[in-house]
């Protein structure tokens, strides 16, 4: 009876946790206008006030929303315009077009996105321009219904715009600014980037064009509402179908967020970075950890989640390395010591291997030439060592300088981990330069 039971209750948390999943997985990965927003409400009324000016009374603005990679520059972009629709005067009579500098690599592919977003093919057709300005503004034309207090309002809102300034004679950027000046069809420009030097970019046109409106998001929050974050980000939300288990899921994010080793992770995680992406990154891992058996997330999981996020690709690739590259690392190593840093050649590196080699005869196989060379090339694929300079055809390979990309802890943690490492390489690692 209990057996059956408890096959009654896995099944219950099977499907609650299917949904947990799906609520949670699409708070982390994408910038829902749902979420809230931390330490940012004074930039987010600078910017509503803007748009609202634009939407509801034809007022043309520009203006530039500057911050690192996530800062939450997309999701302060989507709060407005979640809110903006909700206006009944707005929503039938607005329209925005999103540009990123990383699709929309030159003019031409711009003005056909834009076409399309405005759903203008059709007008378009087959008509040919004499210039840029002239197609936008026909497209602007196209959206008119009168006069311009009648015109249907547009939003443009250009990610990466830093991008959109090396496009040659940011024509695009002239054209926009142009008309958001001009007493044209209202528009709103609003560029989202991370580059603080971002108006030196601008041509001196474009430059006298734009309204010099710049908003700065900084993460300005503090380690409290940091942990306050963490559990918005994991609890359930009211409408969630079964209540009883939200209710238990809470409290168990409650209990999470007071645990001393979660706060340990989680202040090293906010001195690190304030990002919420990497915070987000964690969520999800830990995430990852829950099952019906293991229907709540633990303190173990997230510290768990900590080092797989805060692991060491580089030692990791070592892990993977056969016995040979290893011993061209530890080699390496050795010369960095003796020469204090200075660039190494593959024969400098061949020559501190047979000597090892040598000495350690009766347990270490001696490789024929061509084959440690193959290995020196694979730890050059796999960016563990990189050349000087740039190699030109006529140069011999073994007397092209390298560095090593790996320092002397990772090389040592990663020996740790090395599974079947023989002691001899271990022990050539670890000792001191007195032999030489």
């Amino acid at each position: 009876m209990s057996s059956r039971k408890s096959k009654n209750n896995n099944l219950i948390h099977a499907d609650c946790l299917s949904q947990v999943q799906r609520i949670l997985r699409e708070r982390f990965c994408h910038q829902s206008p749902h979420n809230n927003l931390y330490g940012v409400q004074v930039q987010y009324k600078h910017l509503i006030e803007l748009l609202k000016r634009t939407a509801i009374n034809g007022e043309s603005n520009s203006v530039l929303i500057i911050g690192p990679r996530g800062s939450g520059k997309t999701m302060l972009i989507n709060h407005a315009l979640k809110e903006l629709m909700e206006i009944e005067e707005v929503s039938e009579n607005i329209l925005h077009v999103h540009l990123n500098g990383l699709l929309q690599i030159n003019d031409k592919i711009a003005l056909k996105e834009i076409t399309r977003q405005l759903n203008l093919e059709n007008v378009v057709g087959d008509k040919v321009f004499g210039s840029f300005a002239e197609n936008l503004s026909f497209l602007l034309e196209a959206l008119k219904k009168g006069d311009r207090t009648s015109s249907c309002p547009v939003i443009f809102i250009l990610d990466e715009f830093d991008l959109f300034a090396h496009h040659k004679n940011q024509t695009l950027l002239y054209n926009l600014f142009d008309i958001s000046q001009s007493a044209q069809t209202p528009i709103a420009v609003i560029g989202l980037t991370c580059r603080l030097d971002i108006l030196e970019l601008l041509e001196k046109r474009v430059k006298s064009r734009f309204s010099h409106r710049q908003i700065h998001l900084m993460n300005s929050f503090g380690f409290p509402q940091y942990v306050k974050i963490f559990k918005e980000q994991l609890s359930l939300p009211a409408e969630f179908p079964d209540k009883l288990f939200a209710e238990k899921w809470n409290d168990s994010v409650q209990c999470l967020s007071e645990d001393r080793n979660v706060r340990e992770v989680l202040q090293k995680h906010f001195n690190v970075s304030k990002n919420l992406r990497s915070l987000h990154m964690l969520l999800m891992l830990t995430l990852n950890r829950v099952t019906a058996s293991h229907p709540f997330m633990s303190a173990a999981d997230l510290m768990e989640a900590n080092q797989l996020c805060s692991m060491d690709s580089k030692a990791n690739i070592v892990h993977g390395l056969s016995v040979l590259e290893i011993c061209l690392i530890i080699a390496m190593k050795h010369l960095n010591d003796i020469y204090e840093e200075e660039p190494f050649n593959f024969q400098m590196v061949y020559n501190e291997f047979q000597k090892f080699v040598q000495r350690k005869a009766h347990s270490v196989y001696n490789f024929e030439k061509p084959v440690v060379m193959k290995a020196f090339e694979h730890l050059q694929q796999l960016e563990l060592i990189k050349p000087m300079e740039r190699t030109s055809g006529n140069s011999q390979r073994e007397y092209q300088l390298m560095k090593l990309l790996l320092d002397n802890t990772q090389i040592m943690n990663a020996l740790q981990k090395y599974p079947n490492c023989p002691t001899d390489v271990r022990q050539w690692a670890t000792s001191s330069l007195s032999w030489l």
